[in-house]
């Protein structure tokens, strides 16, 4: 084989690669949902509740950008899971006008709810155009709690024996995280959701010790293999996807989304997130 064929050839293997990466990024994973499981040890939990199931579930961006009927589909088979406690951690539209309201509402008719408690937080496109419309998070909340999911707007509750803090979105125009971690209660299970895992950084923790569970990040949808995401929407790039030990008594797990922004991803497949409960030793 002559070099004009080599390169001819070479080309030409190498178009067709392109083209199934593309059509595999495009139509096949970010549609292929996986179950995570991750072992959490919480301090001062109840014995009645090791061996109990928390599950996340994040950013799961109802609109026009995808076909979000794979959203109701992933939500019937996490009912099968039966999972004692379901949390969500925002972004649940991908916000143009209202039409993606009664979008939400269509998809919230198959919401995976727990047998001991629902809890969710708002993302920043829960917030509307520029992050910055209150009547559009008004709307998103009204709507979610209609569907048996407590939204807590920096604020806690209590539900069986876990003190859950909610911290409202670092981008949207209700970030007042000291008010929801001024509800930290040492003497019981903590676990915090705060859509933005930047906030991780900002000295508004009140000594909290126990997890944090956020999104938002999507693990950059695109990763090239052995290499970390180019595209982070964080400060701290470190804060890309799974468990992280924050090396002060919390620990920090970032959901990889079950939806997406835009309809592509590559080795960084949608996520719905297992936890089961234990006592930290």
């Amino acid at each position: 084989m002559n070099r004009r064929k080599f390169i001819k050839k070479t080309f030409k293997w190498g178009a067709g690669l392109g083209i199934l990466t593309g059509l595999y990024s495009w139509q096949i994973e970010p549609f292929w949902m996986e179950f995570v499981y991750v072992k959490m040890p919480l301090k001062n939990l109840p014995k009645e509740l090791v061996g109990k199931t928390l599950m996340q579930i994040s950013d799961i961006h109802i609109g026009n950008s995808f076909d979000y009927q794979y959203i109701i589909d992933s939500f019937k088979e996490a009912q099968q899971l039966k999972p004692d406690f379901v949390v969500y951690t925002g972004d649940y539209v991908s916000y143009d006008d209202n039409e993606q309201i009664s979008q939400l509402q269509e998809v919230l008719k198959y919401v995976v709810t727990g047998s001991l408690g629902t809890i969710g937080i708002l993302g920043n496109h829960d917030y509307g155009i520029d992050y910055a419309e209150e009547s559009v998070a008004k709307s998103i909340t009204q709507s979610l709690e209609t569907a048996g999911i407590t939204i807590l707007r920096n604020n806690a509750i209590e539900l069986n024996g876990i003190n859950f803090i909610g911290i409202d979105d670092l981008w949207g125009i209700n970030f007042h995280p000291e008010e929801a971690t001024k509800k930290y209660d040492d003497s019981k299970a903590n676990i915090t959701l705060c859509h933005n895992p930047d906030v991780c950084d900002l000295p508004v923790w009140n000594n909290f010790k126990g997890w944090i569970l956020s999104g938002h990040t999507h693990g950059g949808q695109v990763k090239p293999p052995f290499l970390p995401a180019p595209m982070l929407p964080v400060k701290n790039k470190k804060y890309d996807a799974g468990k992280i030990d924050l090396e002060d008594g919390r620990t920090l797990y970032i959901n990889s989304a079950l939806g997406c922004l835009l309809q592509v991803r590559f080795n960084v497949r949608p996520e719905i997130t297992l936890f089961e409960l234990m006592r930290e030793e």
